[in-house]
């Protein structure tokens, strides 16, 4: 008779058998793989170690985490930074607090305080001396900022009682979690459901010879001790033109390569209006041109060597840095997801999500920039992580509206999705024809873009019409005003021009 020994242990809900001593006879055999079977099939039934881990401590993870964890769960977030290429690290909080858009915030207002000191002596203040910016200065600022962040959600999640682990995260089954810590040292935690948020890291175009050693990304640009100086900007997506925007603000000479259009996804003609705007304002434009090749020379300088697209002509210049802006990749390839047929976009790499973030396996679900078709922005991230932790908790039904959501980028003159010289500033509203005349979304390029449109936003999202916004009386003078006084159709050809209040 065959003798079963199961060292089973719950911890972590982890199965182990760690003797199994079986005679030869056929019939014991059968015995001990059904018991094996049954053992398999009711390892989950038990208590798990908690009711939802999280992997990922971005924006939307701790957002689900937190929420969850309000509501009477026990929830545990497994947060882990690999180092950028070129060694750069930080702490909790993902993409937005430490490599995104709080710091290019905070470096946006840097240039757009060297504008205001420039404008300052129109309106009578004596600036004595030349005006000059210190890198140094502002980096050391704004990493202290984002270091107390860093802090204040470790605080928050011990508050909660959440359970913070700096471990590498992957799925070991629909309930289990393996963690691994930077010295290797491995832990398993079972929980009754499972949420990924890993978001996602920059793209290096790794054909490109000497693009990865000798280039750095939006995650190395704001953890720089020294200023970058000259710099070459490859890319043309809002992450590209906010980072040369920004540098060209404080007085660097910075130059954008784009291989065809810029802000791809974006209205045009608004586009168009930024790209045009940033040369002004001394942004240089490499139109319809692709890198070859990177070489660092004797001098420390950066020769890129590119080829004009239109002409065929290859040009090379030289540069202190060359930072890479072309597009992001999900952080799926070390969850394990293939194992346990995690269903993923081929072509982007993504997780396949349903209206509720469900995955193609019960229990585990996903949502934030590794979710396919969803917006890669921190507010949908951190409301859709909300209303996930809510549903998992049995406090709502309610599911993420992904409709209807604006977007701000940042340069020396902003423009919204949702200066000195009003020839620059333009706003149009997008309406259907007949009707009632709803609207469908609104462009605004102009200073103070984000703060302008946030409350469009709302009214959008409650059905607004262009009647709507007649009726409404403005608050003067302000620029946003103008969104309530647009008469002018584009198919009328009549002159947009505001000449006056």
């Amino acid at each position: 008779m065959a003798k079963l020994v199961s060292n089973r242990h719950q911890t972590g809900g982890a199965l182990h058998i760690t003797e199994l001593i079986s005679s030869a006879s056929v019939k014991a055999a059968s015995i001990v793989l059904c018991l094996l079977l049954i053992i398999i099939q009711y390892a989950h039934t038990g208590k798990y170690d908690y009711d939802l881990v999280v992997i990922g401590g971005g924006s939307g993870g701790l957002a689900c985490s937190k929420e969850a964890a309000q509501l009477g769960q026990k929830v545990a977030v497994l947060d882990y930074v690999e180092p950028s290429v070129k060694g750069t690290k930080w702490g909790l909080g993902g993409t937005c607090v430490n490599v995104g858009c709080i710091p290019k915030k905070l470096m946006h207002q840097a240039a757009l305080l060297g504008t205001a000191v420039k404008d300052a002596k129109k309106y009578g203040w004596q600036i004595s001396g030349p005006i000059c910016h210190d890198w140094a200065t502002m980096a050391e600022a704004i990493q202290n900022h984002v270091r107390s962040l860093n802090w204040g959600h470790r605080v928050q999640l011990q508050d909660k009682k959440v359970k913070y682990l700096n471990v590498k995260g992957s799925l070991v089954d629909k309930h289990t979690v393996k963690g691994l810590s930077k010295a290797g040292k491995e832990m398993i935690l079972t929980a009754k459901n499972i949420v990924i948020a890993t978001g996602g890291r920059p793209n290096y175009p790794t054909n490109i010879p000497g693009a990865v050693e000798h280039g750095i990304t939006s995650d190395d640009i704001f953890w720089l001790k020294k200023s970058p100086g000259k710099t070459l900007v490859v890319g043309a997506s809002y992450v590209a033109l906010e980072c040369a925007g920004f540098l060209t603000g404080i007085g660097l000479d910075t130059t954008v390569m784009v291989r065809s259009i810029a802000l791809r996804g974006f209205d045009q003609q608004m586009a168009g209006l930024v790209t045009d705007y940033m040369d002004a304002y001394g942004t240089k434009f490499a139109w319809m041109c692709v890198p070859k090749r990177v070489d660092k020379l004797s001098s420390g300088a950066l020769q890129v060597t590119w080829t004009d697209t239109h002409t065929g002509n290859e040009h090379k210049d030289t540069y202190d840095s060359v930072l890479w802006a072309v597009g992001r990749a999900p952080e799926t390839k070390a969850l394990g997801l293939d194992k346990l047929g995690v269903q993923l976009r081929k072509e982007t790499g993504k997780i396949v999500v349903g209206a509720d973030e469900s995955t193609s396996v019960p229990n585990i679900y996903a949502f934030g920039d590794i979710g396919e078709g969803r917006p890669e922005l921190t507010p949908t991230a951190i409301k859709a992580g909300k209303f996930l932790a809510r549903r998992l908790a049995g406090h709502s039904t309610e599911l993420m509206n992904y409709d209807n959501v604006y977007h701000a980028f940042y340069k020396p003159l902003e423009f919204s999705v949702a200066e000195r010289d009003a020839s620059q500033c333009y706003l149009k509203v997008i309406c259907e024809r007949g009707g009632d005349q709803k609207i469908l979304g609104l462009h605004f390029t102009g200073p103070n873009a984000g703060e302008v449109t946030q409350g469009f936003a709302m009214g959008f999202q409650c059905g607004a019409t262009y009647s709507h916004l007649l009726q409404t009386v403005g608050i003067h003078p302000t620029c946003a005003e103008e969104l309530i006084k647009v008469s002018i159709t584009k198919r009328s050809g009549l002159d947009a021009t505001v000449t006056g209040c």
